[in-house]
């Protein structure tokens, strides 16, 4: 595919995500604009559309990806439905931006990439953390070699069970692993995992552990791991997504010959850094309102031949194999 001068987005299922995070960057974004919406409850989707200025809106997804006037398809649906929608769209010479997780397993993400090289269309994952300043701030920080080598990465988070999820475990596909892939795991951990893989590159080797210690939903609720990179840094993972409200936490440690990083995923735009000899720092980030709005700014620059996107199906299907290889060993 070459160049593009306009981008037609067709969004396939306008659920939550596309409320704030993600579809309303693409309205605001120049040279970018949603041509249609599609879901598969009418008065849903009619809904969406009419709230967020959008013409034309579909029930079938089928329709949507043959409109002539969309080049540029969003698949905001959950994992269980990435594969069919990309080989659909890049069978129709439209190119793909796919939610994360990419897909349920490593081997769907690899039908998806190969479908999309067949077609010659680019394919883009939302992976949205690699375009955000705080975290592009932490990359320049260790590629100056502020905290000198980095020997070894550690990511802890907990979760308590929320009261919604208790009262609507059937209903919540993200604890469904046939929709989802698995539990929160794959839901949270594949952006930690991507991250770092952003900031140190693939990761070569992964092993761990998951289990259901609860038992209170279908997927893993528990799951350790530790990982090698290919340029020899270690890590390290603990997630737990049913401890007590009180013990909840979200941090990432990066520790170097130097000094060490510390963040959190899914927190605010900051972070805190110590330099070998000197106290703790803290640089802090505004976010933007919608937060895809860098992500997808760089997949314009990129279509229109201005610039490039760091998150592609190769990088976004690297978080896929680890979780996998992580998860092998469940009871």
């Amino acid at each position: 595919m070459g160049s593009l001068s306009d981008i037609s987005w067709g969004i396939l299922g306008v659920g939550n995500v596309c409320e704030v995070k993600s579809a309303p960057a693409m309205q605001i974004i120049p040279h970018s604009r949603i041509e249609a919406v599609m879901r598969r409850d009418a008065a849903k989707a009619e809904d969406y559309a009419k709230r967020h200025g959008i013409n034309k809106w579909y029930l079938d997804a089928d329709q949507l990806i043959n409109d002539p006037k969309v080049n540029a398809i969003y698949i905001a649906t959950p994992p269980k439905y990435h594969l069919e929608l990309t080989v659909k769209a890049a069978t129709a010479g439209k190119l793909v931006y796919v939610e994360k997780p990419m897909a349920r397993t490593f081997a769907e993400c690899e039908q998806m990439i190969v479908a999309c090289e067949e077609n010659d269309v680019p394919l883009f994952v939302a992976y949205y953390r690699r375009a955000l300043p705080h975290f592009l701030r932490i990359k320049e920080l260790l590629d100056q070699g502020e905290i000198g080598s980095v020997r070894t990465v550690h990511i802890n988070l907990k979760q308590s069970l929320s009261m919604d999820l208790l009262a609507h475990t059937d209903s919540n596909w993200r604890v469904i692993p046939e929709i989802s892939g698995g539990g929160y795991f794959f839901d949270l951990a594949s952006h930690q995992l991507d991250l770092l893989d952003f900031f140190f590159g693939p990761i070569q080797k992964a092993s761990g552990y998951a289990t259901n210690q609860a038992g209170r939903y279908e997927a893993e609720d528990m799951v350790v791991g530790s990982f090698a990179f290919e340029n020899g840094i270690l890590g390290s993972g603990n997630w737990c997504f049913t401890t007590a409200t009180g013990s909840e936490t979200d941090e990432t440690q990066i520790i170097g010959s130097k000094g060490e990083i510390h963040f959190a995923t899914f927190g605010k735009g900051e972070f805190q850094i110590k330099r070998e000899g000197k106290d703790w720092e803290r640089e802090s980030y505004e976010l933007p309102a919608h937060i895809q709005e860098p992500l997808i700014a760089s997949i314009i620059s990129e279509l229109r031949g201005k610039g490039k996107c760091y998150s592609t199906g190769i990088s976004g299907s690297r978080a896929n194999w680890v979780m996998d290889e992580i998860t092998k060993s469940k009871n």
